[in-house]
C-alpha cells in the first residue's frame, strides 16, 4: 500500500493488541465432507462465535479504543439496523464510555433490544424517508459525539482485518481466502492483511444476485449505485459501496462472486446439519459461493469467513426448513 492509504497493515496488527484478550478469537473450523464435495482444502474462520455474534465487534472496539479521554467522556454515535448497533454499544460499555445508537423503526425488535440491552440509547428513524448519514452525523454534532460508522472508517478496517490476521496465523498461506460483501470493511482489511503476509492470495468478495453493487462498481472503475437490494442476506443489502472502502478494494480485490438467495440457503442448512454451526444468510454467503463453483482459478486451500450468526430462531427454521 502507499503512504497514502489512510489503513495499513501495521494498523490491523496494532488492532490486533488492542483486541487481545477482550475479542474472542474465534475458532477455525475444518470438515472432511466440506473438503471432499468441493474439492479443497477449506479453513472456516467462525466469526459467528465473536461477541455479539459477528465480526464487527472488532472495528468499534477497535474505533472507540483510539479516542481520546476527553471524547470518551463525552460518548458516541453510530448507526446501524443490526451487528454494528451491538458492537458500538458493547465496545463502548467495554471502554466506559456511552452510546447512541440511530436504528430504523423497523429494525429487528431482538436487535433493537439487544443494543438497549448492552447499555446504548435507541433513536429510531424512518429508513425509507430518511438519511441515515446525515441523521447520525447531525446526531453526532449536537451531541458532541464522536461518530462510529459501520465501515467507512480507517479504523474499523483495521480492526475488522484482525480476524483474517488470525485465520491466516493459523492456517498459513492460502490460495484464496474468500469474505463477504457489504460496505466493503470487512474485505478490505482482510485483504490487506492477506496481500501483506502472502501477495500470491486471490481475494474474493461475496455478494448476493440482487445487491452486486461492489461487483458493478469494480466493472466500472468507479462507485455504482443499484436498487436497494431485495435479498435474504440482510447484511449485506446496501446500494453502493463505501467511499473510503471502495479505492483500497479497488487494489485489493481480485474477483466478486454472486449467489442466490436459494444457494445461501442451502450453504445455511450445510453449515447447521454438517459442521454444526448457525449462521445468518449474510455469513453463509462465502460458503455458498465454494459450493456453487463460483471460484475461478481451482484454489486449493480456501479460507472463508462466516460473518455472522445473528438470526433468531423462527427466521432461521422458516429459512432452512423449506
Amino acid at each position: 500500500m502507499s503512504d497514502a492509504s489512510p489503513v495499513s497493515f501495521d494498523d490491523v496488527r496494532a488492532a490486533a493488541g488492542r483486541l487481545a484478550g477482550v475479542a474472542h478469537r474465534t475458532p477455525v473450523l475444518t470438515s472432511r465432507t466440506l473438503d471432499a464435495l468441493v474439492g479443497a482444502e477449506v479453513f472456516v474462520k467462525c466469526e459467528n462465535f465473536q461477541r455479539i455474534g459477528a465480526f464487527k465487534f472488532r472495528g468499534a472496539y477497535n474505533a472507540i479504543a483510539r479516542l481520546p479521554a476527553e471524547q470518551l467522556a463525552k460518548g458516541v454515535a453510530a448507526y446501524s439496523s443490526g451487528n454494528h448497533a451491538q458492537a458500538t454499544a458493547l465496545a463502548a460499555r467495554e471502554l466506559g464510555t456511552t452510546a447512541v445508537i440511530l436504528m430504523p423503526e423497523d429494525a429487528p425488535s431482538s436487535k433493537r433490544a439487544a443494543t438497549a440491552a448492552y447499555g446504548a440509547e435507541v433513536v429510531t428513524y424512518d429508513r425509507y424517508t430518511q438519511d441515515r448519514t446525515a441523521l447520525g452525523e447531525a446526531l453526532a454534532a449536537d451531541r458532541g459525539l464522536a461518530l462510529i460508522p459501520p465501515y467507512d472508517h480507517p479504523h474499523v478496517i483495521a480492526g475488522q482485518g484482525t480476524a483474517a490476521l488470525e485465520l491466516l496465523e493459523e492456517t498459513g498461506e492460502l490460495d484464496a481466502l474468500v469474505v463477504p460483501v457489504g460496505g466493503g470493511g470487512l474485505i478490505a482489511g482482510s485483504g490487506l492483511t492477506a496481500k501483506a503476509l502472502y501477495p500470491g492470495t486471490a481475494i474474493v468478495g461475496v455478494e448476493p444476485e440482487a445487491g452486486d453493487d461492489t461487483k458493478r462498481s469494480l466493472e466500472r472503475g468507479e462507485r455504482v449505485t443499484v436498487p436497494v437490494p431485495r435479498t435474504i442476506a440482510d447484511g449485506q443489502a446496501l446500494d453502493t459501496p463505501g467511499a473510503l472502502t471502495f479505492p483500497l478494494n479497488q487494489r485489493l480485490v481480485d474477483a466478486i462472486a454472486l449467489v442466490s438467495d436459494e444457494e445461501i440457503v442451502h450453504a445455511m442448512r450445510f453449515a447447521f446439519e454438517r459442521l454444526k454451526v448457525v449462521l445468518e444468510p449474510s455469513g453463509a454467503t462465502p460458503l455458498a459461493a465454494l459450493m456453487a463453483g463460483r471460484l475461478e482459478g481451482a484454489p486449493r486451500r480456501i479460507g472463508l469467513i462466516a460473518s455472522g450468526g445473528n438470526i433468531d430462531v423462527r427466521r432461521f427454521t422458516e429459512l432452512i426448513g423449506g
